[in-house]
C-alpha cells in the first residue's frame, strides 16, 4: 500500500508540474490511442520492459518518472481476495479487506439469466474498485469437460453458448467500475492434474466449436481488457506464449487490443514470451499459490533476459512497443481512469445481489413424495413439522475457505444451519453426521474411521425421532475436491456420505438432500431420496438463499449448466481410456472431440442421471406447439420460432425456455442437437407468455477443418423447444436453402 501511495503522490506532482501544458497521455479527454502513442514516445527501453513483469506478488510496474501508476491485481472471480504480502504468499492480515463472497460461477451459470450476470459484475466491480484493484482475475469460462476437474466450480458449465452469453454482462458491468476483467484460463485448462505441463491435442473443430466460443464472446462482445493464459500446453507450446492461440486467434482473428497476463508461473521461455503474444508475466518460478522463488523480479523471462535480447537484436523492437502499448492502454483504462466511480464493499445492495443470484441459481433436481400418495416433500412450510433435523458438515462449514486462489475473507457468512434456524426457529436440531477436516491446500486431513462411524450413528439415531431430515452435504474446497491444483480422486461423495445418506433414508423417508458443490457427483442412493437440491457454493448469503428456496419463499428456477452422468464412464472424456483423461502425464488427446456433455449423452444415447438444462419448480409449466415463421431460411435471411408457455400451477415461478438445433444430415459428424438460444421468463399463476427466438444461418454452421472456417450446408434442420436437453416439448422442421 505504501508503494501505491508513493506512486499516487508522484502522479499528483507530475500533474501539477505539467499543469501549464498537460502531456497528451495525462489528459483522459484525449483519444485513448493518442495517449498511448504519446506515453510510449516518452519512455526509455528499460521503462518499457519494466512494464512487462511483476514487481510484487500481485502488482506490475508503472512508469514513476512519468507519473504513470502501476497495476494492482486481485484474485477473483467470486470475490476480491484478501490482501497478500508484497513478496510472499502469506496474507497481510489487514483489518479492512473483508468482502462479500458471491456465489460461485457455476451457480451464476445455473441462473440462465443474463440480468443476474450483470448484477454480479456490477457488485463485484464496486468491491474491487473500493479495494483499489485495477485488474480482477476472472471470470473463468473454461468448458466443463469432466466432473473430476477440481476447478469446475469457477467456470460456467459444459456448453459454449451458455458460457458465452453469461460471461458478457459480468465483464461489461465489472469494467464500468474502471476495473479490468482478466478472463481465464485461455485455453484448454480443463483439468488441474498436471496442469503446469500437460500437452493438449484436439481437433480444430472441437477447439473452435466447444472450447473457444466463450473466450471469443468475452473479447468480441464483452470487450474484455485482459486475458489470462493457461498453465497447460496446446499442441506442443505453453498457452501463455502460444503463437497459434495468442497471435493468430486472439490478437489476429478477434482483434483483441488488451493485455495477455500469465497465470502465476505460466511463463517458461524468454524468446517465446517475447514473440508469441505474452504481455505481462506474473509469478514466475513459483506454483502460483504456495512455493517461493529463489530469483528476483528482474530475473523473470520478460525482465533482464528480455532487455538483453532486445539490445542484442535477437528479438524485434516491435515486440516491446506492442507490449508496452497494450499495457499502457490497460493502465489508462483502469489505474489512470479519473472518471471511474467510487467503490463500495459488503453493502446491503451487494448482499441482496448475492442472495438473489443464489436464489435463481439453486437447482431442484428431484422432488417426489416421501410416500406414494403424498405431496412432494418440498417446499417445507414453517408450520408443517415440529422437529427438523439438519445433518452435515456443510451445514456449518465456511465454504469460502480453501479452494486455492478463490479463497475469500468475508465480512459476513450465513451458514445453511443459520439460514434454516432463522426460518424454522427452535424446531431445528443439528447433528454433524460426518466431518471433512480442515480447509487446506495441497493436502487433506485423514479422518479416523471410528470418528466417522460415531458421527453417523449419532445422526441416524436422531433422524429416527425427527419429523423431517435435511442433510447438507456434497463436496468442499479441500484438496482433491473442488480445489485448485488437483483433480478429484473419486466421482462419489467423500467422508462416508453415501453410507450416511442410505442410513438416514432407511430410518426416515422424509429426507431432503442439499448438495453443495461445483461438480456432479455419483448418486447410488438416488432412488431412496425423495428430494434433492443442487445448492452450489452460495457465498455470504448462502444460508438465506437455501432457506428461501427450501421454505418456498422463493420458487426454484435454476437449471443445470452441465450434465450429471450416472457413472463416470458415461462421460465422453472418460470413454476412451487414460490418454483422453487424464493423459499420460505428458500428452492428452480429447478423443470425444465435439461431443462434450449433453452432446455426448444425446448422440451416443447414454442417458444422464440429471441432464443439462434440467431443473424443477414448485409450479408446472405447459408449452404450446412451437411454430416457425417460414418453412425455409435463406442464406442471408432469418427465421423465427415462437412458443407459448403457461404457468399451470398455483404459485408464481420462472421458466427457462431452451431452443436447440439439430442438423438432420451433414457431411461431418454433428451432435443430435445444440443449444442456440434460451430465455428466462417470469409467470404468475395462470399467466401465459409467448417466447420468440430468431434463427440465422450462423446458428446452423459448423467449423470446417478443410477450409479453416465456418460453414453451413443446405438441407433440413429441426428446432427443438425444451425445458431441458432431454425434456423436449415440441419441434419444428425447416430447410436452409
Amino acid at each position: 500500500m505504501k508503494q501505491k501511495f508513493l506512486t499516487t503522490l508522484l502522479f499528483a506532482c507530475a500533474l501539477t508540474a505539467a499543469s501549464a501544458q498537460t502531456p497528451v497521455y495525462m489528459d483522459d479527454a484525449q483519444p485513448l490511442e493518442a495517449r498511448v502513442k504519446d506515453a510510449l514516445s516518452r519512455m526509455t527501453l528499460e521503462e518499457k520492459v519494466a512494464l512487462c513483469h511483476a514487481q510484487s506478488k500481485f502488482s506490475s510496474a508503472g512508469v514513476p518518472r512519468l507519473g504513470i501508476p502501476e497495476l494492482w491485481m486481485s484474485d477473483g472471480p467470486h470475490g476480491v481476495r484478501a490482501e497478500i504480502n508484497w513478496n510472499d504468499w502469506g496474507y497481510a492480515n489487514w483489518t479492512n479487506d473483508s468482502i462479500t463472497a458471491f456465489p460461485a460461477l457455476t451457480c451464476l451459470a445455473a441462473t440462465w439469466n443474463p440480468e443476474m450476470s450483470a448484477k454480479y459484475g456490477k457488485a463485484i466491480g464496486e468491491e474491487a474498485r473500493y479495494r483499489e484493484k485495477d485488474v480482477l482475475l476472472g471470470p473463468g469460462v473454461n468448458i466443463y469437460r469432466t466432473p473430476m476437474n477440481g476447478r469446475n466450480f469457477e467456470y460456467m458449465g459444459e456448453d459454449p453458448y451458455l458460457a458465452g452469453v453469461m460471461c458478457v454482462p459480468y465483464i461489461r458491468e465489472l469494467q464500468k467500475n474502471g476495473v479490468a476483467a482478466c478472463v481465464k484460463h485461455y485455453a484448454l485448462n480443463n483439468q488441474e492434474l498436471w496442469r503446469g505441463h500437460i500437452d493438449v491435442y484436439l481437433s480444430d473443430r472441437a477447439l473452435h466449436e466447444i472450447y473457444l466460443p466463450a473466450f471469443k464472446a468475452a473479447v468480441v462482445e464483452g470487450g474484455a481488457w485482459s486475458i489470462m493464459g493457461a498453465y497447460n500446453q496446446i499442441r506442443g507450446q505453453h498457452a501463455c506464449h502460444n503463437d497459434f492461440a495468442l497471435n493468430q486467434i486472439l490478437k489476429g482473428d478477434w482483434k483483441f487490443d488488451g493485455c495477455v497476463v500469465t497465470d502465476w508461473g505460466g511463463a517458461h521461455d524468454t524468446y517465446e514470451a517475447a514473440v508469441n503474444g505474452l504481455d505481462i508475466e506474473m509469478g514466475s518460478y513459483t506454483n502460483g499459490l504456495t512455493s517461493e522463488s529463489a530469483f528476483g523480479y528482474n530475473d523473470y523471462y520478460l525482465a533482464d533476459p528480455y532487455l538483453k535480447m532486445l539490445k542484442e537484436g535477437k528479438v524485434p523492437m516491435s515486440t516491446i512497443d506492442d507490449k508496452a502499448s497494450r499495457i499502457l492502454r490497460l493502465i489508462f483504462r483502469t489505474a489512470m481512469n479519473t472518471r471511474k466511480p467510487f467503490g463500495s464493499v459488503a453493502t446491503e445492495a451487494h448482499y441482496a445481489a448475492a442472495r438473489e443470484i443464489g436464489n435463481e441459481g439453486i437447482v431442484l433436481l428431484k422432488n417426489a413424495p416421501a410416500e406414494k400418495k403424498g405431496a412432494p416433500l418440498l417446499p417445507v412450510a414453517a408450520d408443517k413439522y415440529r422437529n427438523i433435523l439438519v445433518v452435515g458438515d456443510n451445514a456449518v462449514r465456511l465454504l469460502n475457505q480453501g479452494g486455492g486462489s478463490s479463497e475469500l475473507k468475508v465480512k459476513d457468512m450465513i451458514s445453511p444451519l443459520e439460514g434454516l434456524r432463522a426460518v424454522y426457529g427452535n424446531k431445528v436440531t443439528y447433528a454433524r453426521g460426518y466431518v471433512a477436516g480442515r480447509p487446506m491446500y495441497g493436502r487433506a486431513d485423514e479422518i479416523p474411521q471410528h470418528i466417522t462411524d460415531s458421527l453417523r450413528a449419532e445422526a441416524v439415531e436422531m433422524a429416527k425421532k425427527a419429523d423431517l431430515v435435511i442433510m447438507v452435504g456434497g463436496l468442499n474446497k479441500n484438496h482433491y475436491q473442488d480445489c485448485e491444483g488437483g483433480d478429484r480422486l473419486d466421482y462419489g461423495l467423500p467422508f462416508g456420505q453415501n453410507e450416511l445418506i442410505q442410513e438416514l433414508a432407511g430410518v426416515n423417508p422424509n429426507l431432503v438432500l442439499v448438495l453443495l458443490s461445483g461438480n456432479a457427483v455419483e448418486m447410488p442412493w438416488v432412488a431412496q431420496v425423495p428430494a434433492i437440491v443442487q445448492g452450489w457454493y452460495l457465498g455470504s448469503m448462502g444460508g438465506k438463499s437455501l432457506a428461501d428456496v427450501l421454505s418456498g419463499e422463493v420458487n426454484p428456477s435454476g437449471k443445470l449448466p452441465f450434465s450429471f452422468p450416472v457413472r463416470l464412464t458415461d462421460c465422453g472424456a472418460h470413454a476412451f481410456g487414460e490418454l483422453s483423461y487424464p493423459g499420460d502425464s505428458i500428452r492428452q488427446e480429447y478423443k470425444e472431440d465435439i461431443l462434450v456433455g449433453y452432446r455426448w449423452h444425446d448422440t451416443k444415447k447414454i442417458p444422464a442421471l440429471f441432464p443439462f438444462g434440467h431443473g424443477l419448480s414448485y409450479t408446472t409449466f405447459t408449452y404450446g406447439k412451437p411454430t416457425a415463421s417460414a418453412k425455409n431460411i435463406a442464406a442471408d435471411g432469418t427465421l423465427t420460432v415462437t412458443v407459448a408457455v403457461k404457468n399451470a400451477g398455483r404459485v408464481a415461478g420462472k421458466e427457462v425456455v431452451q431452443l436447440y438445433v439439430g442438423d438432420d444430415r451433414c457431411s461431418v459428424l454433428r451432435p443430435m442437437k445444440e443449444l442456440k438460444h434460451f430465455a428466462k421468463i417470469a409467470l404468475e399463476p395462470g399467466e401465459e407468455k409467448s417466447v420468440t427466438f430468431t434463427l440465422t444461418p450462423d446458428d446452423l454452421k459448423f467449423y470446417d477443418e478443410a477450409s479453416s472456417g465456418w460453414k453451413y450446408e443446405p438441407g433440413k434442420f429441426k428446432a427443438y423447444i425444451g425445458a431441458s436437453s432431454t425434456d423436449i416439448r415440441g419441434a419444428v422442421s425447416f430447410e436452409l436453402k
